[in-house]
């Protein structure tokens, strides 16, 4: 039987919490059970199919583990008997710990549709050889359909087409894509600009059947029409991987994740630790269970859960909910709360809107026109939330909001916010979007 302090299960945000309990408790033995042969980035997956060119160039290295001295074993972990401490592998091996985290991520959704068991029909996998296959498949398709239109189907619809001769049509229920993560102007605008490149949006409606005998011909759509496809995605989302934790009698919460309190610590089992996609998340705003999965509040929990292995370091704040995506060459970034979304939690809410060139002058090579929209409490003029479009800063731009965010900054201390300017790099200090926006945003607050 292997020994060690602590034992990790699963390859991504594991990778975190071991090198947070490194840092934290140097003395500490760290070891950490995986079942995949090479671990992909997991938000890397649709630049397989375009930007990146293949699986072998989207990995974790494991040299990250070495560095870090966290020990690697290879092996499906099937069984966890919290009384002994000792977690059983696949292969028979069994390795004792005193804190153990479970950090054993998400499946993909895989909705009840006629059909949807037929081959060419892709769930997306987070396994090495599995999305290589999609990509072997994927040489020879002409009509690929994607259901779902969230950032894995946006993300997918965009890079499936470069470089290929091939029909790319996206089918959302709802009546945006990205609708369940931006307000409407920004999903419109997305849709236009991945329309400019030949991708067909069909949105207001659902996928009824899988079409073909054995392999997919088609797919079938909830108004009769039938398109061509000779290969499905699935992009509909994910759900927690709680099988594990399940069988081990640890207490799951919100759509079976596991539940955890501030500490990332499980409600049954005070030396077992969960974080990432399968473990339960709050919201920032109202501390209720939400159902969002993001790599950034992955790597945050798994932070706190390795500091406070043997003391409570840090408290996790609750999920703000920060992202960004790009298509066809343009970025779209969220932190916090949409105005949608402000106002279906019935928030009394004000909005600061503004846009400027992200260079200054504007006609500087490679200027890009960025758009922001700012969302305050009415009452207290804090802000709750922002959106952005344009070009590469916008990934760092949602990233000051969330800081802001955190820190219940309001319209007026955004306002007298000093920000560093460059020419080639940022928007004009006069103009600068964020700021602007905060400036209009005090008017109407004071209303």
């Amino acid at each position: 039987m292997t020994k060690t302090d602590l034992l990790v299960v699963g390859g991504v945000s594991g990778i975190t919490a071991g090198i947070s309990c490194r840092r934290h408790y140097p003395d500490k033995k760290v070891t950490l059970v995986r079942k995949e042969e090479t671990v992909l980035v997991p938000c890397g997956i649709p630049y397989i199919y375009g930007t990146v060119g293949g699986p072998q160039n989207n990995v974790i290295p494991d040299g990250i583990l070495e560095k870090n001295g966290i020990e690697l074993i290879k092996g499906e972990a099937v069984k966890v008997d919290r009384e002994k401490r000792v977690v059983t592998l696949q292969d028979g091996e069994s390795i004792s710990y005193e804190k153990l985290v479970l950090a054993t991520g998400s499946l993909p959704m895989v909705p009840p549709i006629s059909g949807i068991d037929k081959k060419n029909v892709f769930p997306i996998k987070k396994d090495f050889d599995y999305v290589g296959d999609v990509l072997a498949t994927m040489e020879s398709v002409k009509d690929l359909v994607i259901i779902g239109g969230g950032f894995i189907g946006m993300e997918f619809a965009d890079e499936c087409r470069k470089g290929r001769d091939i029909n790319v049509t996206v089918v959302e229920a709802l009546s945006h894509c990205l609708q369940l993560a931006m307000d409407d102007d920004f999903c419109a605008e997305a849709e236009a600009t991945i329309s400019e490149t030949g991708v067909k949006i069909l949105s207001n409606i659902k996928v009824e059947s899988i079409l073909g005998d054995d392999t997919v011909s088609g797919v079938k759509l909830s108004d009769g029409t039938e398109l061509k496809a000779d290969m499905v995605i699935l992009g509909i989302g994910a759900v927690p991987n709680t099988e594990l934790a399940k069988s081990a009698g640890i207490e799951l919460g919100f759509k079976n994740a596991i539940k955890v309190d501030r500490n990332m610590q499980t409600y049954t089992d005070p030396n077992v630790f969960a974080c990432g996609d399968c473990a339960e998340k709050v919201s920032f705003f109202t501390g209720r269970p939400i159902g969002v999965m993001l790599a950034s509040i992955a790597t945050s929990e798994a932070r706190i859960a390795g500091a406070n292995l043997y003391s409570m370091v840090h408290k996790n704040c609750g999920a703000i909910s920060v992202f960004s995506t790009m298509i066809n060459g343009r970025a779209f970034g969220v932190a916090g709360l949409t105005e949608r979304m402000a106002r279906q939690i019935g928030m009394r809410i004000a909005i600061g809107s503004a846009e400027a060139a992200d260079t200054h002058p504007g006609g500087m090579p490679n200027s890009t026109m960025t758009k922001v929209k700012l969302v305050f409490a009415k009452e207290t003029g804090v802000l709750v939330g922002g959106s952005i479009s344009g070009g590469k800063p916008v990934g760092e731009m949602v990233n000051v909001l969330s800081a802001c965010i955190m820190h219940q900054m309001t319209a007026n201390d955004i306002v007298q916010f000093q920000m560093g300017t460059h020419p080639a790099l940022t928007s004009s200090p006069i103009v600068y979007p964020i700021v602007n926006a905060a400036c209009k945003a005090v008017i109407s607050i004071k209303e």
